[in-house]
């Protein structure tokens, strides 16, 4: 899985009704050209490789679903805006307006999955393959793929437009608008309900989608939508699988050579020095103080605020997060390549053990299992080096949980969300602004970012968000 780019003409043919944006009047040949491509097995396989690859995408976890999730929050900021015409540095300051870049690409780039996804989906059946259960895993995973992006669009953007279908007439789509966000969590749910059936218990290749994903997957998404009691039984289904643990120490978690270890649920793959040093990471580059080295370019950096919530017995201070000898923080989850630093070989993690146990007792806290929640909590705790935590009270577990997720799960893109599941972003970060002494107030229409202006430019039917 680490090499997964698909070496074909037909890519550049894909359109999706979401991303075109010149020649609206025309139908393309991409039905066509698939027909004539998507007719063996291996050639299968290359397109399911080809939807994995595009979560590599700059868009996506390439560079800027992280940003787009924790650059808003009180986790990270934004070092150096002039780095990329100041596009992150607005997110971190709620001044985000509809032409930002990272928008316009992450947006695309999520649809280009999707559409690849649909195209899987659609074409499969027909595909003879030696062994059913394969075929029945690729589309448990072509499931999850286009749950995972509907499921980070409708937590950024609120509604928008829902296809479950190959797209092979653009303009088929001009002028549906964006659907409702309930809508698509409906169809979230279901597509994770169903590749939870056809996932295997263990991914035939390294990098490969397999069920518990889903099952960690499902149960972040019934946590979003407050079903805390479905969220419990998903979740645990993880822990009980035995597919799965937390690593003795946590110098082991992210270690390059220690990658798809048993905490690991699922990753985007990275490699250094494949096909032309494209299958690397550019986060570490991209995520590293300006002038800690050469070309570093100072995005979502960790506030000094949250690095001084670690204590000096937490193990993660100095492996999870470090400063530069000028005492800025930065992640050291991320490994570069000396010899390049745009390729890295540091898989993005999207999933792990310690974000299950933490959901869990979040969800077991909501309702009012103290026991649970703190068995859950503390055995991220004990991991880090700290004592168990052992207030019962609903009030103070809640915060301990939300505390412990921002300093477990630091750079993985999950503290705005967390946020906004929760529904306290709006205090949490007016508070946090008025500690730092910046002159920011936020209000609810900053929960959602601004559908890119690209998109309703092309498609007046996709109304923007209140606000902006």
């Amino acid at each position: 899985m680490k090499n997964r780019k698909l070496r074909m003409a037909v890519l550049g043919l894909m359109v999706t009704a979401s991303a075109c944006t010149k020649q609206l009047t025309q139908i393309p040949d991409t039905s066509k050209v698939l027909s004539n491509f998507f007719t063996t097995e291996s050639e299968s396989e290359e397109y399911v490789n080809a939807t994995y690859a595009a979560l590599q995408s700059q868009g996506l976890y390439g560079q800027y679903q992280p940003c787009i999730s924790e650059i808003p929050s009180d986790n990270t900021w934004d070092q150096v805006p002039a780095n990329d015409n100041g596009w992150a540095g607005q997110l971190d300051l709620f001044s985000t307006i509809p032409s930002n870049g990272i928008l316009s690409r992450n947006w695309q780039d999520a649809y280009v999955a999707i559409q690849r996804a649909n195209v899987v989906l659609h074409r499969i059946d027909a595909i003879t393959y030696q062994n059913d259960s394969i075929k029945t895993a690729r589309v448990g995973a072509m499931e999850f793929i286009r749950a995972l992006m509907y499921f980070n669009l409708v937590r950024t953007y609120g509604d928008v437009p829902l296809v479950t279908k190959e797209t092979t007439d653009p303009n088929a789509y001009f002028g549906q608008g964006r659907t409702a966000a309930e809508e698509v969590y409906t169809q979230v749910i279901k597509d994770l309900q169903d590749a939870m059936v056809r996932l295997p218990l263990k991914a035939d290749k390294a990098g490969g989608i397999r069920r518990s994903a889903a099952q960690a997957l499902l149960g972040k998404v019934y946590l979003t939508r407050g079903r805390y009691q479905d969220a419990v039984a998903v979740l645990q289904d993880v822990v009980t699988s035995g597919q799965h643990s937390l690593m003795a120490t946590t110098d082991k978690v992210f270690a390059l050579n220690n990658e798809n270890n048993a905490e690991i649920i699922f990753v985007v793959q990275y490699a250094s020095g494949v096909n032309g040093a494209t299958e690397g990471s550019a986060l570490q580059q991209q995520f590293s103080p300006s002038g800690f080295e050469s070309g570093a370019k100072g995005h979502n950096l960790p506030n000094l605020s949250l690095y001084r919530l670690y204590s000096s017995a937490d193990t993660r201070k100095g492996i999870y997060v470090d400063t530069t000898k000028q005492g800025v923080p930065y992640c050291k989850k991320y490994v570069a390549n000396p010899a390049n630093l745009s390729d890295g070989g540091s898989d993005y993690v999207v999933l792990r053990y310690a974000d299950v146990l933490l959901m869990l007792a979040e969800a077991h806290n909501e309702l009012g299992n103290s026991a649970g929640a703190l068995d859950n909590l503390n055995q991220v705790r004990k991991r880090a080096g700290l004592s168990n935590f052992e207030n019962t009270s609903k009030q103070a577990l809640d915060a301990e949980i939300a505390l412990e997720r921002q300093l477990e799960l630091i750079g993985e893109g999950h503290r705005w969300f967390d946020l906004l599941r929760k529904g306290n972003a709006v205090q949490v970060m007016n508070d946090w602004f008025t500690a730092q002494s910046v002159n920011i107030r936020i209000d609810k229409h900053h929960l959602l970012m601004p559908v890119p202006q690209d998109q309703v430019n092309t498609d007046p039917a996709i109304l923007q968000n209140e606000g902006y």
